[in-house]
C-alpha cells in the first residue's frame, strides 16, 4: 500500500474541496458563528497545497499528515485551526514509517477524533465537527472489522460523515460560538461538521480513484499491515 501517495492525494483533495467550498462554509458560519470558517479553512488549505508542491516534502504518510497539521494550526486560526491541526498531527503520529494498511488508517482516524474530543470537550449531539467525525470513524472501522476493503471503508465513512453533518441541523448548539444563540442555532448545519464531511468525502474519492488510472486502493483488504 503506497501510503505516502494516498496521503498526498488525500491532502490535495481536501485542500481542493475546502477551496471550492469556501463560500458555502462561510455562509454556514455566518448563520451561527463568526462567519470566517470558510475563509480560515481556505487559508490553511492553500498552505497545505503549496507544501505538497515543494521539491522536498515529508517522505512518509505520517510525516505528511503531521506537517499538514502544523500548517493548519498556524494558518487556519481560532478553534478550527487547533482542532484540525491536532487531528492531523495525531493521525500522523499514529501511522508507522513504512506501510500502514487500512486497519492502521482506521486507528489513525480514531486518534484524530480522540484529539478533537479531548481539545474541544465535545461529544456527539453538541452540534460540532464531532457529529460528523465520530460516525465516520465508526463506519470505517466497522467495515474493516467485518473484513471489507479500503474502498468500502472509506466510502462508508464518507456516507456516515454526510449523515452526521446533516444531523446537526435540528440540534441546539452546546459548544462554541453557536451555543451563545441558544435555540436560535436550531435549523442550521454546523460549519465544522460540513468541513469534516469534506475531509472524509475527499478520502473516499482518492481511495476509489487511486493516484493514477493504473492503480486503485479500492480493493486493498482491511488486514493489519496490508
Amino acid at each position: 500500500m503506497q501510503d505516502d501517495a494516498l496521503a498526498r492525494a488525500w491532502l490535495r483533495g481536501f485542500a481542493r474541496a475546502v477551496e471550492e467550498g469556501e463560500d458555502r462554509l462561510t455562509a454556514l458560519d455566518s448563520a451561527i458563528g463568526d462567519g470566517d470558517h470558510g475563509i480560515n479553512m481556505r487559508r490553511g488549505a492553500s498552505h497545505v497545497r503549496r507544501m505538497l508542491l515543494r521539491d522536498q516534502v515529508p517522505g512518509t504518510a505520517g510525516e505528511l499528515l503531521d506537517e499538514a497539521g502544523l500548517l493548519l494550526r498556524d494558518h487556519v486560526g481560532g478553534s478550527a485551526g487547533v482542532l484540525y491541526g491536532s487531528a492531523f498531527q495525531a493521525m500522523g503520529a499514529a501511522l508507522p514509517g513504512d506501510r500502514a494498511g487500512a486497519v492502521r488508517l482506521g486507528d489513525a482516524l480514531q486518534a484524530g477524533l480522540d484529539a478533537v474530543v479531548r481539545l474541544g470537550a465535545a461529544v456527539a449531539g453538541d452540534k460540532t465537527m464531532v457529529d460528523a467525525y465520530a460516525p465516520a470513524v465508526t463506519a470505517f472501522r466497522a467495515v474493516c472489522a467485518r473484513g471489507g476493503d479500503l474502498g468500502e471503508a472509506a466510502t462508508a465513512a464518507a456516507a456516515a460523515a454526510k449523515t452526521g453533518a446533516r444531523s446537526t441541523v435540528p440540534m441546539q448548539a452546546r459548544k462554541g460560538r453557536a451555543s451563545y444563540l441558544g435555540y436560535r442555532s436550531v435549523g442550521h448545519l454546523d460549519p465544522g461538521a460540513a468541513s469534516t464531511e469534506m475531509l472524509f468525502r475527499s478520502l473516499a474519492t482518492e481511495v476509489t480513484a487511486g493516484p493514477d488510472p493504473e492503480f486503485s486502493y479500492v480493493r486493498i483488504a482491511c488486514m493489519p499491515g496490508v
